[in-house]
């Protein structure tokens, strides 16, 4: 079987990150401090590849992804091209350093994670980057094209997200720093409070720009990505003509503004598979900025509805299919 979605471009989106190089540079930099603090919360080299089952996937996949993007191997053990392909996965992991921790899943033992991500051959690998899933790749590939996969993970982890990985210490004692002690309260715990408030209260632009302003200075947080991807949908529909909306996406079923306002009135309304579908029938059907840009909305609202929520993970892997 010969590996596909080798390139991450269309799955994530590089074109749309902000200030990039800034954010790339503050997770170099966060990453070189907590390594002059004494490696605090370091882990040894033994803890970067994992065995993960349905029960502990949440903790051991879903939380670790939102301080390092987490590779998924999914394999068994009568499958041969997954005994080439794990060895040299591990490896990497370790060389690595951190950059990435890899997950080791049993298919025949974790029947339910293979459905959810829509696994539909092994060897195949996906990453899971502060919450969302994303295909790397199926079957067996050579180290050059694995290593040029993981280049990119750790590029967007790092320019997108901020995520700046792990501290290793080779003398770190194996398990010892799975359970992180519990962080005091960050520096824009305020910032975000007055976000929510100005939310709550209906101010709208207010939000927004809050949610802006934490993000400037901590690209990666979680709370502020979703806090605004939920205030500008919201800005987006309160003028919007709920009738004209509708009216112009059934007479235009190609023009991607005209799909793209009535997704967003769609998702408001809780209509969510409606607004997903929309988007990506529309991508299936427009090119060049128009599909971008319509690819782009959707990705906005897998924020708004959240990434384990099973309706993204169907429409990221439709999404997936009609970009390729």
């Amino acid at each position: 079987m010969q590996p596909r979605n080798m390139s991450m471009s269309g799955v994530v989106d590089l074109a749309a990150v902000k200030q990039a190089q800034e954010a790339k540079a503050k997770a170099e930099q966060a990453r070189a401090e907590a390594a002059r603090q004494g490696g605090t919360g370091a882990v040894s080299p033994a803890d970067l590849v994992i065995d993960v089952d349905e029960a502990g996937f949440e903790s051991a996949v879903l939380q670790r992804s939102t301080e390092v993007p987490v590779v998924i191997d999914f394999w068994a053990e009568w499958c041969e091209p997954c005994k080439q392909l794990s060895p040299v996965l591990e490896r990497l992991a370790v060389e690595y350093g951190g950059r990435f921790l890899l997950a080791k899943i049993d298919v025949d033992a974790n029947q339910m994670l293979m459905q959810q991500f829509g696994v539909q051959g092994i060897p195949a690998v996906f990453a899971v980057v502060a919450g969302q899933a994303l295909p790397l790749f199926q079957g067996a590939a050579g180290e050059t094209q694995i290593r040029q996969t993981l280049d990119q993970l750790v590029q967007v982890a790092e320019e997108r997200f901020g995520l700046t990985g792990l501290v290793v210490d080779p003398e770190a004692e194996p398990g010892a720093a799975h359970t992180a002690p519990e962080r005091p309260a960050g520096p824009h715990d305020a910032a975000l409070e007055a976000a929510v408030q100005a939310l709550d209260a209906g101010d709208l632009d207010g939000a927004v720009q809050a949610y802006k302003n934490v993000l400037a200075e901590e690209p990666g947080n979680t709370e502020a990505k979703v806090g605004l991807a939920q205030a500008e949908l919201l800005q987006r529909v309160q003028n919007a003509d709920p009738q004209k909306v509708r009216r112009d996406a059934a007479d235009k079923p190609g023009d991607a503004q005209a799909q793209i306002a009535a997704a967003d009135l769609d998702l408001v309304g809780g209509h969510v598979e409606d607004a997903f579908g929309r988007l990506i029938d529309t991508v299936r059907v427009t090119a060049g900025d128009d599909r971008d840009a319509v690819r782009l909305r959707l990705l906005e609202l897998f924020e708004v509805v959240g990434a384990e929520d099973p309706r993204v993970t169907a429409a990221r892997r439709a999404l997936a299919r009609a970009l390729f």
